[in-house]
């Protein structure tokens, strides 16, 4: 499909710089630019590729200020960054799209199945399953006994969603994603050997929720482990039984939250991030790759960095130490000589 420039920043509501009339009908990274081809500049680190870029348009931030001519023709919007997932979503909109419960998947009869689902081959849907309106289910994937999946939801290959668990609407899963495993509960006895406690809770997912790849979010011993509205967590994470984590909340890859800890609202978790069980997160709590939260954090819109976690200002300062620790040893070494030489003397 094919656009003009002028057409593109009428959609998003921007203004044009250059030829109204180029024609555009791909999307492409600014340094593989391509005539025809319709690209964007958020990252001050890629400013330099827009001098040089072969694509015939640019999106750009609205008060972006060239240094140099620039060839292509702008397209200036309030968010380059925004404007590019508006684009990307129409263009997803577009796809043809799958309707049917194949032949080859296997549905109870007392499953509930609205308008416009798709089911692919091999997907078993379970006893008094609910799949709402527009939804896609695609092949192996598993919904068990009692499960409700919202309108508009995507569930991709290999996801497994246990008894009597919810998903609300609009949610994307991941393909091998677990949703409702049973959270790691066993009790000792007197002898050092573990029982295992039934986990009799489910998993509720609110609306707009996004699973990564590989992810596991365990179902409650009692009650619910709760994802709230708009939380997107990447692929490879761990969220244990009877976690909370709060609406608009992200989490990026390799990070594990223990049972009953909550995390607060518009929360920003970097990579390898630890959480330990139990504990309370503040809204607006940022934490860096790496870091280990071992205690609730109390102060809201914090950036924390570090193990034990710690205000990343202290973090930073003490990185620098920690370089300077080699010469530090050396000049300790050489004050103790020296003392052991002045008490000779006296």
């Amino acid at each position: 499909m094919e656009f003009t420039a002028q057409q593109i920043a009428d959609y998003l509501h921007g203004s044009i710089e250059g030829d109204r009339d180029v024609r555009l009908s791909e999307l492409s990274k600014i340094e593989e630019g391509r005539p025809g081809t319709l690209t964007f500049l958020s990252n001050p680190k890629y400013t330099h590729y827009i001098y040089s870029t072969k694509a015939s348009a640019v999106l750009v931030d609205e008060d972006f200020v060239p240094e140099h001519p620039v060839e292509a023709t702008l397209i200036r919007v309030p968010s380059a960054y925004q404007a590019l997932a508006q684009l990307l979503t129409l263009v997803d909109s577009l796809k043809p799209k799958k309707h049917g419960v194949h032949e080859k998947a296997v549905v109870a009869s007392s499953a509930k199945i609205g308008e416009n689902v798709y089911i692919a081959p091999y997907a078993v849907v379970g006893e008094n399953v609910v799949i709402g309106d527009n939804s896609k289910i695609y092949p192996h994937v598993h919904l068990d006994d009692g499960v409700r999946v919202g309108a508009d939801c995507t569930l991709y290959a290999g996801v497994a969603v246990y008894e009597n668990c919810v998903i609300g609407n609009r949610c994307i899963i991941h393909a091998g994603a677990v949703i409702g495993a049973d959270g790691f509960g066993f009790a000792p006895d007197a002898e050092g050997h573990y029982h295992k406690i039934p986990q009799i809770g489910n998993v509720l997912l609110e609306d707009d929720v996004e699973i990564g790849a590989n992810t596991t979010v365990d179902r409650a011993t009692m009650g619910s482990t709760v994802v709230r509205r708009g939380v997107k967590i990447d692929n490879l994470n761990q969220v244990a039984h009877n976690v909370e984590i709060g609406e608009d909340t992200v989490m990026a890859a390799q990070s594990g939250i223990a049972g009953s800890s909550k995390l607060g609202r518009r929360c920003v978790v970097a990579g390898q991030v630890g959480f330990a069980g139990h504990i309370h997160v503040a809204d607006g709590s940022t934490f860096g790759a790496q870091t280990g939260v071992p205690s609730s954090i109390r102060d809201e819109g914090q950036i924390w960095q570090g193990y034990p976690a710690m205000p990343v200002g202290t973090f930073r300062r003490m990185a620098v130490v920690q370089k300077q620790l080699p010469d530090l040893l050396k000049t300790v070494q050489q004050l103790e000589r020296r003392i052991k030489e002045l008490e000779k003397e006296q």
